[in-house]
């Protein structure tokens, strides 16, 4: 596990006060907040902490969702950032205000002690040590799996996209091809005609009749060709897509390829502390307030590991109000002690 410090824009390293956990002993280090993810939504909270003066650990795996990609779209002020800039500045940042960043893994959490009290948690770490931490914000994100279609993987993020909002000016009025992964994906070939008027839309493994009489209506109404038949994979030639290869050999000249990766959410350390999950179209989210607190006592979620459609700047948001709301439930904790002591 690698500690990461950092200095902050002036060159001195600026240290918060930390309050609460501080200190060793049997259990491990102590925190007031442990950050289980290191993307936008979790440097995003532990920015905030810092500036609060709570001692935060930041835990991160390094996988990004968004590695694939050279650059991100749509945030006000750094549109058309690349997504390891983003996060570096991050990380510089939040480490100015005294926030610790370790590149690792959280392999188990535990509540400490039994019912809703200000018992904290374990937090193991994947070098086998473990810390102690008063709150939680899980930040883990999701992974998406890719369509089995060769040349997809490869590709993703350059040509092969997936969200219009993302990269659909980029690549605007070119050649657009949609992959169809179910029925489903008629409403991403229908969106992405915003950005080019010559779409077609490769039904792949769909049949035409789980198309419904609306769907074809639409795709008409927007210009896009409808290919039955299953893609066998992409044609590149210089290092740039150039078509569509189905299974009986016909190409379609295409030079971008949207698909709908499946969403994977990364819950595992949520359903270890029994947070309650809601069944979506795109995986199983933990159920969470406006603040982004679980069903579990102290753990909030923010980012992807909330939903599959939060953008950088969503996640960025729920961050900032999970640590805002965090703050003051400490505050009011230690307040509520010292008056009963």
């Amino acid at each position: 596990m690698e500690v990461v410090t950092m200095t902050g824009k002036s060159g001195k390293t600026r240290e918060g006060r930390a309050h609460g956990t501080g200190g060793t002993d049997g259990t491990g280090t102590g925190y007031d907040v442990v950050v289980v993810g290191g993307g936008a939504a979790g440097l995003s909270a532990a920015l905030v902490l810092g500036r609060a003066r709570l001692r935060t650990l930041v835990v991160d795996a390094g996988e990004p969702r968004n590695a694939p990609s050279s650059h991100m779209q749509g945030y006000l002020s750094r549109d058309g950032m690349s997504p390891a800039a983003f996060l570096a500045a991050g990380r510089e940042e939040s480490a100015g205000y005294g926030v610790e960043l370790l590149t690792g893994r959280v392999t188990d959490v535990t509540r400490n002690g039994a019912g809703t009290g200000d018992a904290g948690f374990a937090v193991l770490l994947d070098d086998g040590r473990a810390v102690r931490a008063r709150r939680l914000i899980v930040a883990t994100g999701l992974k998406d799996e890719l369509p089995a279609v060769p040349g997809v993987a490869e590709r993703f993020g350059r040509d092969v996209l997936h969200c219009p909002f993302c990269h659909g000016w980029e690549v605007r009025d070119q050649p657009f091809g949609v992959l169809a992964s179910s029925a489903m994906s008629v409403h991403q070939a229908l969106m992405v005609s915003r950005w080019s008027k010559d779409v077609t839309f490769f039904l792949h493994t769909v049949a035409e009749e789980e198309l419904s009489d609306q769907d074809l209506r639409r795709l008409a109404a927007a210009g896009v060709g409808v290919v039955p038949g299953e893609v066998a994979g992409l044609v590149v030639e210089d290092d740039r897509l150039t078509g569509v290869r189905l299974t009986d050999g016909s190409v379609h000249a295409r030079s971008v390829l949207y698909v709908g990766p499946r969403p994977v959410p990364r819950t595992g350390l949520l359903e270890r502390l029994g947070a309650e999950l809601s069944e979506t179209p795109f995986g199983a989210y933990p159920v969470v307030d406006p603040t982004g607190l679980t069903s579990v006592p102290g753990v909030w979620a923010a980012g992807n590991a909330v939903g599959f459609a939060e953008q950088v700047v969503h996640a960025a948001s729920g961050g900032y109000r999970a640590a805002a709301a965090i703050v003051g439930e400490l505050l009011m904790a230690d307040l509520d002690a010292a008056v009963a002591a």
